[in-house]
């Protein structure tokens, strides 16, 4: 497909992350208006409560767009959602007759604030490609046990926190936890040591399923609104003394961050690849019916605190992972669990084979025995204080790319020890 033209100039640019082919979906406020839905187009945010309060955009029987979350939006289906970005690629496409009026409701975007796209319902985190999976059971338990006997079979997730899901820019503070020292009789309780990153692609779930009711993975893929980006933060020394038997709990859930714009799955179709091939047959359930996954090239740059310019110390693509999100909503229900709209599913970190590929410092730095040289002259293992981490993705088309925006947090010091 090659680049819709549109009258917002700023559209057309072959390097923007917006174009008329994404329309990503966002909350967003001004100095003089409340959180509200938006879509991006260029450097302009087009406002849809307004639209929809000036009879140009209409879905549903009562307003959806003027709420600080598109949870409403979502849940309306599959058949309003193409409905809605039938109408505005004709609003905003090269010669509408609805330009003028369309004009007056734009908001540039370096004078809004984003907000959370979406209210999280539940949050679970996968654990799903293969490269990310061998490398770190190979740290933790050795090479002969990297990966655990269900790991072909089945897509591994735990329930994660909703409640620490936070927007892009958000201060990040370092956590406190237990940890023990392999020479050490007992743990101690502090401020984490080996703070991570993890590069993950969200899955936002539009509609909902009751309880008791399975779906196939053709039936998720229709399931699923769009897609953000999504860094898993994580805390390696507390993670490692606490995650047998059961698996991360507080080394994961005091922070997870996530890009504002929602790239729809309308969007990524021109984008959908195979992932990599399979050693183990996957029980029927899990079979895909087509290309489940998406080519999105995937970066990630750190920045010292007073660093002069950031380090790209990461990138990868999407096309990696060994479950899609498709396979992950199917098995998450295949039990009978109740999905719900606005249900946040993280992919897991995004791994390719060589080590530039590797989505966390665990693996980059591997487990700090090989530090990682930064273009100021410093290094790392792991993120220290100050330390900004920035993910930034696209999908390339002709001419044109859909972007994501960024991912980012700034690490800060952890909070002081209460007794």
């Amino acid at each position: 497909m090659p680049l819709l033209k549109s009258w917002v100039e700023t559209a057309n640019s072959a390097d923007t992350p917006f174009p008329l082919n994404n329309l990503p979906c966002g909350v967003f406020s001004t100095a003089d208006s409340n959180a509200r839905c938006g879509v991006a187009i260029g450097d302009q945010i087009v406002d849809l409560a307004a639209l929809e309060d000036a009879g140009l955009v209409s879905v549903g029987e009562t307003p959806v767009f003027d709420l600080p979350f598109w949870n409403d939006f979502m849940d309306l289906g599959a058949d309003a959602w193409a409905e809605l970005r039938s109408c505005l690629i004709t609003l905003l496409s090269a010669g509408s007759k609805d330009q003028t009026t369309v004009a007056h409701h734009l908001v540039a975007m370096d004078g809004a604030q984003m907000h959370m796209p979406i209210a999280v319902s539940e949050f679970t985190d996968f654990y799903a490609s293969r490269h990310h999976a061998t490398n770190v059971g190979t740290m933790f338990r050795g090479a002969d046990n990297a990966l655990p006997p269900n790991w072909l079979y089945s897509p591994i997730g735990y329930n994660g926190r909703a409640s620490t899901v936070v927007i892009s820019g958000t201060d990040i503070i370092r956590p406190n936890g237990q940890t023990k020292a392999p020479d050490a009789d007992t743990p101690v309780f502090g401020p984490c040591k080996r703070l991570d990153f993890e590069l993950e692609l969200g899955a936002i779930v539009g509609t909902s399923t009751p309880m008791g009711q399975m779906v196939s993975v053709a039936e998720a893929d229709q399931m699923i609104f769009g897609y953000v980006l999504l860094n898993d933060w994580s805390a390696r020394d507390i993670q490692a003394w606490e995650y047998q038997p059961l698996g991360p709990f507080q080394a994961k859930a005091f922070a997870t961050t996530i890009s504002p714009w929602i790239v729809t799955r309308a969007a990524l179709e021109p984008f959908r690849t195979y992932g990599p091939p399979r050693d183990t047959a996957l029980l029927p359930y899990l079979q895909e019916p087509g290309p489940m996954l998406y080519d999105i090239d995937l970066e990630v740059q750190i920045l010292p605190l007073e660093a002069p310019m950031p380090t790209t110390i990461c990138t990868t693509n999407y096309n990696q992972m060994y479950y899609s999100a498709a396979q992950q909503l199917a098995h998450h229900a295949s039990s009978g669990c109740a999905m719900n709209s606005g249900d946040l599913l993280g992919s897991g970190t995004i791994s390719g084979p060589t080590r530039e590929t590797c989505g966390s410092l665990l693996e980059l730095s591997w487990g700090g025995q090989e530090p990682l040289a930064l273009n100021t002259g410093k290094v790392r293992s792991f993120i220290e204080d100050g330390d900004r981490i920035t993910l930034s993705g696209h999908a390339q088309g002709d001419g044109y790319r859909i972007g994501f925006g960024q991912c980012s947090g700034a690490v800060k010091p952890a909070l002081p020890l209460t007794r």
